[in-house]
């Protein structure tokens, strides 16, 4: 195993500055996957146990991608997750702990089960998926609704990076799609998880890149 003195954040910049590294690139069309931007999770100021902050523009930059990719007519989903009283459709993820902040007790129509007062979602056209395991495609509609849309490409935002972030870019190159992470759209609790994480999907799994190169491909995005 080799080892490094290196931070997390300072291996991720290494290999991402490597200009021999390969991308998968964007396809076709995309779809823009917004996982989990819940209030138990973007509002630290309510929920500092299970709240947390990585770039303060994430949300700023979720909009502007999701709402830039609607007026192209591309797809947008929007994730969330939440359980039952007993939480017993938590399964065993549900059982580590049980706390207050734990997985478990997002209970359906709490405040922690609602999306970001500040995101700008458009339920007339985006589709709004709950969630119970970490991937977005796991038992939700996901799968099919990127079918129909032919789309060959998944944008993943939201959080966490080393979580549904994570679970969700694999589960989308195992399904046969390029996946793109923008950097600055993507959060964790701690930056040890979110850039050691960033570089394993940047070596195996996705292409992590500037939000500023999504912007910019669906702005030549002609349909």
């Amino acid at each position: 195993m080799e080892r490094s003195d290196l931070t997390a954040r300072e291996i991720f910049e290494q290999v991402r500055s490597n200009p021999k590294r390969a991308r998968f690139g964007f396809g076709e069309k995309i779809a823009i996957v917004n996982v989990d931007p819940q209030k138990a999770y973007t509002r630290p100021d309510l929920f500092p146990q299970s709240g947390y902050i990585t770039d303060p523009d994430q949300i700023t930059h979720i909009n502007s991608l999701s709402g830039a990719a609607r007026r192209k007519g591309l797809p947008v989903v929007w994730t969330h997750v939440s359980y039952m009283d007993n939480a017993a459709d938590a399964g065993v993820w549900g059982t580590r702990t049980n706390t207050e902040n734990s997985l478990q007790n997002i209970k359906a129509n709490s405040v922690r089960s609602e999306f970001d007062d500040r995101l700008e979602i458009d339920r007339s056209v985006d589709a709004v998926y709950e969630k119970k395991m970490p991937s977005a495609f796991f038992e939700t509609r996901l799968s099919s609704f990127l079918t129909w849309h032919r789309v060959d490409t998944v944008v993943v935002t939201g959080g966490s990076t080393s979580g549904c972030v994570r679970a969700t870019a694999v589960d989308s190159l195992s399904h046969g799609y390029r996946t793109i992470v923008p950097i600055e759209c993507v959060a964790d609790k701690h930056e040890s998880f979110h850039f050691a994480n960033l570089t394993d999907l940047l070596i195996k799994y996705a292409d992590v890149v500037s939000v500023q190169q999504v912007f910019d491909w669906i702005e030549e995005y002609v349909g």
